[in-house]
């Protein structure tokens, strides 16, 4: 028997029970592994609260590192023994154990601990895409990001820097922004003291910027769209504040025919060739230390209640991990 995090119910972190479950054997396309780390992201909290639905009773969790244990029928791109990471779907990455889909596994550089592999991937992978194929940044451009001191927002810090690309980032209090600046961010933002809009349009000589990375959501859409140039491209890839509120198409046509993307981590690494492509990629920023994987917070297992209520009260800053 093996320890897990399992919610029977959507809720508040309460709902979430440390029970013990049987692991069970791989079946074909799957893999047992032996966690070391996972990590905890805001979409955990979706599929906590039912923003994003799953079958109950159900994990939760989507990355995580630790050595294979063993692999079902058709699994060829790892083995037994080969030390892994993780993002991916179905949750459940809260376990100790657990069997899974082996197709978002990736073999973890020997160079790169545990830790940091569980708290790497979504975060790393999704700057990755972000950065590199939803709108490819060039040296020389200046982009807004939203929460640059969120464990997304520490690593495109560093991201832009290695890309020589000017970031400005908004953040909650003069320690994120400080904390955001030191990982490569040019220009911060305090959106509790501070216009957004009005700050971006001082920073670039009133000509907007080209991208707005938004992670925000209902809060910050609309000011978002407002901070971008014409043919600017908004990419919104989570909604931390709620969900975007209706619009209409000529908010866009009326602020300079503006660009509009929904992204998915999911979809970006769907087929083999890109997830490997992609965990490259991240995995050559890290080792070259280009990007440094801040771990701010570590919680056991199972006070995961306590760890979701200081992501939601936006008490965290960088990677959180929990530890089985």
């Amino acid at each position: 028997m093996a320890k897990a995090i399992r919610i029977f119910k959507i809720g508040g972190p309460e709902v979430m029970e440390y029970v013990e479950v049987e692991a069970g054997n791989p079946g074909p396309g799957e893999a047992r592994v032996r966690q070391a780390a996972c990590g905890l992201n805001y979409i955990d909290v979706y599929f906590r609260t039912g923003a994003y639905p799953q079958p109950l009773p159900g994990g939760l969790g989507m990355e995580g590192a630790g050595v294979v244990e063993a692999v079902g029928e058709g699994v060829t791109h790892v083995k037994a023994g080969d030390r892994v990471a993780y993002a991916g779907r179905p949750s459940g990455a809260y376990a100790e154990v657990r069997v899974m889909p082996a197709a978002p596994l990736v073999r973890l550089p020997d160079a790169i601990d545990f830790d940091t592999g569980a708290a790497m991937m979504l975060q790393g992978l999704t700057v990755q895409y972000l950065f590199r194929r939803t709108y490819r940044l060039q040296g020389g451009e200046t982009i807004l990001f939203h929460a640059a001191a969120g464990g997304v927002g520490l690593i495109a810090c560093q991201w832009a820097r290695a890309l020589g690309v000017t970031m400005i980032g908004t953040v909650g209090s003069d320690e994120k922004a400080a904390l955001a600046k030191a990982h490569g961010c040019t220009h911060t933002i305090n959106y509790n003291t501070e216009n957004f809009v009005e700050r971006v349009k001082e920073i670039t000589g009133g000509k907007g910027v080209p991208v707005v990375y938004d992670s925000i959501g209902k809060d910050t859409f609309t000011g978002s769209l407002d901070c971008l140039s014409p043919l600017g491209m908004m990419v919104s890839f989570g909604a931390a504040s709620g969900p975007v509120p209706a619009f209409t198409l000529n908010e866009l046509a009326s602020r300079g025919s503006l660009f509009l993307t929904r992204p998915s981590i999911f979809n970006y690494i769907a087929k083999r060739e890109d997830l490997d492509a992609m965990a490259a990629d991240l995995f050559g920023m890290v080792e070259s230390g280009r990007i440094r994987i801040d771990i701010n917070q570590r919680y056991a297992l199972q006070d995961v209640a306590q760890a979701h209520r200081d992501l939601e009260s936006r008490k965290t800053t960088g990677s959180t991990i929990l530890i089985p």
